[in-house]
Formats: C-alpha cells, sequence, structure tokens
C-alpha cells in the first residue's frame, strides 16, 4: 500500500497537503501495450477507461518518480483516438497544460475506449530516461501510455495491465502473471502508483539469474541483450550480484518488496541509465558491459545504487517528493539525502558485495571528490541550491558545468554522509555508524510491502540524534547552505585520508578515457577533451587563461596533427622549464594559434593512507553479511 489509502468500493475524497484529490470508483481501468513493433521503435496500447456523463480531463503523467523533474514523455504520446459505442468521442488538449486533454462523455456512456502510440525514439546516447528499443530487446515504463482523470490520488485508481511481445520473445517484471495465451499476458491488478513503479524488460536474447537462493524475498536479475553473447556474465559477477542482496540484509535489516528483480538492458542501442522501484530497477548499460573490465568498473556502482533506492527514495522519501499522483510538481531540496546517501551507500555496497575492490572505490572516490573540489561555480551556488534546482539541471548540457553546476547533490553528497558516517564513529569510540541509522531509519516498521513513508529535515536530524548525539541540524546547515571553493573532506579525512594530485594515473580516470576516446587533463591544464573536441574548460584553469572553450576542436599540438598521446606528451614535455603547448584550435571554421604556459605536468587525484589516523574508510568497506563460495553457472 502506498502512504495514501488505497480507494474503498465507493467513491471517496482524499486530501494531501490542502489538495482534494478524487477517489475513483472500484471499476478498473485496462490497459493493454504491444510490443511487437519495437524493433522499429513504434509502441501501441489500448485501453479502457470508466468514466461518467458529462464533462472529463484526462491526464499524462507529468512527474515521474525518481526523475526529480517534470519529464512525463508527452511529446512521443501519439495517435490518440477515444470511442465509446463504436462512435469518435472528440477531444481537445489543453491550450495551457500540455498534459491534460478535455472530453465530452455522452450521456449513457460507462466505458471509453482509447487507442494510443508511443513514439520510443529516445537517443542512445547520453543520459535519458526515457523509452528505448532495439532490434531485439525493449523497456516499457507504463506511464508512458496511461492517461487517468485529473485530480485523482495515483493509489485510487486500478488498472488491469497485459502485455502483449514479440513471437519468442520473454520479459521481466515485478507485476505477477495471472494468465498467458500466445504471446499475450494478463497480470493481476495493480493501483497506478504500483503500476508505473512496475517497468517491462522484454528481449529475444533473455535470462533469468537467481540470485542468494537462501534468502527470503527472492530477487532475481532479468538481464535482455542486443545478442545472444553478451548474456555470458561470469559466476564471479553473478556471485557478487548475489552478495548485493545478502549485504542489503544486513546493512537494512528489513526488506519491503514482495520479491526483487534486477530489469538489466545490455545494448548500444538504447538509452543508458538507471531507475529505481519498489521491487525493480531499471538498469541499461552498454552491451559488452559484462565482458570488458573497464566498462564494469564505470557500471559498478549502477546495480547497488538502484537497489538501495529501494530503501531511500521508495519506502523512505522525503515528503517533497512524496506526491499524491504524477502531475503534482515535486520539491528536490532533501534529493541529498535520497542521491547522495544513496550514492554513498551504494558505493560502499559495491565495495562490500565484491563488485569493486576496496582499491577500486579510492580510485572512483578521489576521482569523484577532486572534481567537487574544481566546481568554481560553488562559490556562487550552494549545493542545497543544486538540489531545489534539481527539476532544471538534469538537462543541462556539460559545457561550463563546473561553474554552472550540475546534480552536484550526487558526489557531493556522498561526501557529506561520509563525514557522517565518520562522525558516528569517533563520537560514539567507534561502537556505532551509519549502518546503525540505516537499519533503524530504512528498517523502520520491519519487513513490509511495497509502501511509502515519508520524512523531512527534522525527522532526519532526529533519527540521527536517536542514533548518536549531535549537533546534526548545524552539520548540515554549514554543508548545504556553504559557498567555499572548496568540497567537503572531512569525510575523507575521518576515514583516515589525505588527498594528493600526482603523475601517476588514476585508475578510475584510465577506465573513463579508454572507453570514451578521449583525454582528461582537468588537474593540469584545466580542460576535458573527447574525440580532440573539447568538453569543457575549467573557469580559471591555464586552458581558460588562453582563451579555450567547449566545443573548440584542437586540430594541432605543437605542429603536429592533434591526438590524446601527442596531448598527454606535450603535458609531460612541458613540465619544469620545457616548452609551453601550441595548439591550433578550430572555433565553428575560423581557426587560432593558442598558447599554454603550464609547466606543472601530469596530475590526478589519489587518496594517500595517513598511517597517524585510524582507518576508519577500511572499517567501513568490510562487508557485514557471510558470503557464500562462487558455483559455476549452468
Amino acid at each position: 500500500m502506498s502512504f495514501l489509502p488505497r480507494a474503498a468500493a465507493v467513491i471517496g475524497l482524499f486530501v494531501l497537503n490542502g489538495t482534494f484529490l478524487f477517489a475513483q470508483s472500484a471499476r478498473p481501468y485496462r490497459i493493454t501495450v504491444d510490443l511487437t513493433d519495437a524493433p522499429r521503435k513504434f509502441l501501441h496500447a489500448e485501453l479502457s477507461i470508466p468514466v461518467q456523463p458529462g464533462p472529463l480531463t484526462l491526464v499524462y503523467p507529468q512527474w515521474i518518480p525518481g526523475e526529480h523533474a517534470s519529464t512525463g514523455p508527452v511529446n512521443n504520446f501519439t495517435g490518440i483516438t477515444f470511442t465509446a459505442d463504436g462512435q469518435v468521442i472528440p477531444w481537445q488538449r489543453d491550450d495551457v497544460d500540455m498534459y491534460d486533454f478535455h472530453l465530452d462523455v455522452p450521456m449513457g456512456v460507462r466505458t471509453l475506449d482509447a487507442k494510443v502510440d508511443f513514439l520510443a525514439t529516445a537517443a542512445a546516447t547520453g543520459f535519458s530516461a526515457g523509452a528505448s528499443t532495439s532490434a531485439n530487446l525493449a523497456i516499457l515504463s507504463w506511464n508512458e501510455f496511461v492517461l487517468y482523470p485529473a485530480g485523482s490520488a495515483a493509489a485510487a485508481v486500478t488498472f488491469e495491465p497485459s502485455l502483449k511481445v514479440p513471437e519468442g520473445w520473454k520479459f521481466g517484471t515485478a507485476l505477477t502473471p495471472v494468465s498467458s495465451e500466445g504471446n499475450v499476458t494478463r497480470f493481476q491488478p495493480v493501483p497506478l502508483d504500483m503500476l508505473v513503479d512496475s517497468p517491462v524488460l522484454a528481449g529475444k536474447f533473455f535470462k533469468e539469474i537467481p540470485l542468494a537462493p537462501e534468502v527470503t524475498p527472492k530477487h532475481y536479475l532479468d538481464v535482455a541483450a542486443d545478442g545472444p553473447e553478451d548474456l555470458n556474465l561470469s559466476a564471479e559477477e553473478i556471485s557478487a550480484f548475489s552478495n548485493l542482496v545478502r549485504e542489503t540484509g544486513a546493512l537494512f535489516r528489513s526488506r519491503h518488496y514482495h520479491n526483487y528483480r534486477f530489469l538489466l538492458a545490455l545494448s548500444d542501442s538504447v538509452a543508458h541509465f538507471g531507475l529505481e522501484h519498489h521491487q525493480s530497477s531499471d538498469d541499461r548499460v552498454d552491451a559488452t558491459t559484462y565482458l570488458d573490465d573497464d566498462l564494469m568498473f564505470l557500471a559498478g556502482d549502477l546495480l547497488p545504487h538502484e537497489f538501495t533506492h529501494s530503501w531511500n527514495g521508495k519506502y523512505r522519501r522525503p515528503a517533497g517528493l512524496a506526491t499524491a499522483n504524477y502531475q503534482q510538481p515535486m520539491k528536490g531540496n532533501l534529493l541529498w539525502v535520497y542521491e547522495g546517501l544513496t550514492q554513498y551507500l551504494g558505493d560502499v555496497l559495491a565495495v562490500r558485495s565484491g563488485i569493486w575492490t576496496p582499491d577500486q572505490y579510492k580510485a572512483y572516490l578521489a576521482s569523484s571528490a577532486a572534481e567537487m573540489d574544481h566546481r568554481p561555480g560553488r562559490t556562487w551556488r550552494d549545493l542545497e541550491d543544486t538540489a531545489v534546482s534539481s527539476q532544471i539541471l538534469y538537462d543541462t548540457f556539460s559545457h561550463w558545468d563546473n561553474w554552472r553546476r550540475s546534480v552536484d547533490y550526487y558526489p557531493e553528497g556522498e561526501l557529506i554522509w561520509l563525514e557522517v558516517d565518520t562522525t558516528i564513529r569517533k563520537q560514539s569510540n567507534n561502537k556505532l555508524s551509519l549502518n546503525d541509522f540505516c537499519a533503524r531509519f530504512f528498517g523502520a516498521g520491519g519487513n513490509t510491502p511495497p509502501e511509502v513513508r515519508p520524512y523531512t529535515f527534522e525527522d532526519l536530524v532526529k533519527a540521527l540524534n536517536d542514533v548518536q548525539p549531535y549537533d546534526w541540524a548545524t552539520f548540515f546547515h554549514e554543508r548545504l547552505t556553504s559557498k567555499s571553493p572548496r568540497a567537503p573532506f572531512g569525510g575523507i579525512a575521518g576515514g583516515g585520508y589525505r588527498m594528493e594530485y600526482s603523475d601517476a594515473m588514476n585508475s578510475y580516470i584510465r577506465a573513463e578515457e579508454s572507453t570514451e576516446r578521449g583525454m582528461n587533463a582537468w588537474y593540469s591544464l584545466g580542460l576535458a577533451v573527447s574525440d580532440n573536441t573539447i568538453s569543457d574548460v575549467l573557469v580559471g584553469s591555464p586552458a581558460y587563461q588562453a582563451g579555450l572553450g567547449p566545443g573548440m576542436k584542437i586540430v594541432a599540438v605543437n605542429g603536429r596533427a592533434a591526438t590524446d598521446e601527442l596531448l598527454k606528451q606535450a603535458i609531460v614535455d612541458a613540465k619544469g622549464s620545457g616548452p609551453a603547448l601550441d595548439l591550433i584550435v578550430e572555433n565553428a571554421s575560423f581557426f587560432k594559434v593558442v598558447k599554454i604556459d603550464y609547466h606543472g605536468g601530469p596530475r590526478y587525484p589519489h587518496l594517500v593512507r595517513e598511517e597517524k589516523t585510524p582507518d576508519l574508510l577500511d572499517d567501513i568497506l568490510k562487508p557485514l553479511a557471510k558470503h557464500t563460495a562462487v558455483a559455476s553457472l549452468q
């Protein structure tokens, strides 16, 4: 159940935050989605909507949980036709709110039938929460097809969903099948909030892998791939994901789902990202991720992050994000908890589970922390504003991102929560930790079905004080509102480490360069390059002072045709008393010569152990659960 009461078999009225929300009658809505055209990115659906005669406004979901913005893809919602008793019912879009559809239901009509299409045309590059399909797989989010009456609480509208897949395809979803006929499957009726919370992964090349079989409720890794060769995850990788299930049980001491499915799409033809749900996660990565060590390193935190959200973000949710339906705007001021704490816990769980090694995590943390420490925009925009502004930051371009700041509550939130963890450990003489807070705050109520328990900043502070008394309110306010040019490194120091820069390559940055065909000279010249094109320039850096900017293309380095290797070598050669760098750059078909008078050599961030302080970070990374031996896959 949700935090709102479910609708009974009568028409009722809910009130949330002063807004009246109408509960619908007991008659269910029906929806059938047809994926047989998925290979050409054209999806179809039919809906049956119980109605009453008179004016009716149907709405298309706008604010999608987990996306933290007004992202409902109404621009790809097409082919909309309404009929009743065989007659076409005209509709008109609202001329202000593009998500509203107005109709007049004729007398005597009790059911409205709709046919709609969805264009699954999201780009396969960058980050997108849009629908994605390829020749052999499809990811379905039900909100892409749903219409429901304006003013309704999502928990009060019941849907009977069905799914049609191409011949020979299989699928995974948290929904419960009740019958199958041919390639059509009917599912158990669910409230709208749980329907939208239960995406489907379908594909021709599909594998269901049970995880941690001794654990109840049951967990599965459902994998769909562009080709059969990409489904060959190793026994060690499957073992690590099973350990992730065990580690979350040891950390949260509770589970808030009937069963859980990791829906993992391995494809180079779909948008890559992750989205959390109560009983599943929508995880999309490169086709060869689990066959390539660098790709696996870079994606190692994805499944732990989205799984952690089942507790932090789905079960416990900031009050401003716990809206009653998908038209009510969300408030992101606590996203440094929702996402920042999840970033921290997910990364720690990746190490505890064996997905990452401790050294890999430290390389990642050094890279992430260094980036936050080189964000000059922090002198005008505090971290709290990045959370409040989340709805306008997800779609921003990377150019000058270090000055604008983006969704920094992920990486900087991780630094803050690392400091919370080390502070609890120090204040309690290492008898308590953030593990204890997680068990109490996210495990409250014990094992439960999916539900939402909203919280406020005051609730969070009280829960921390119940674990370890401290002035947590001031602790957070100082870090959230700081305009300091430096990132909060208290957790790194408290963990027994310090940040240093050297010419030795950071392994996480090396993996990024290897997979993204670029080079990171952020901490030397102050620029990042991909395919000889400058992707961003650090404000105030040598590259910035030389007049370089994002989008410019480096044509030549010291008189030779530019390559990543030549640029790297030029930085090495310039160290000390070596020659300054001479670049020829192109900017919208105009060329100029740029001289960068930099002599500091390559610089990469690393965590270095402070031998005289307790090694709390390594204590944090130790597993909590008992791990089983790696078993061979059949």
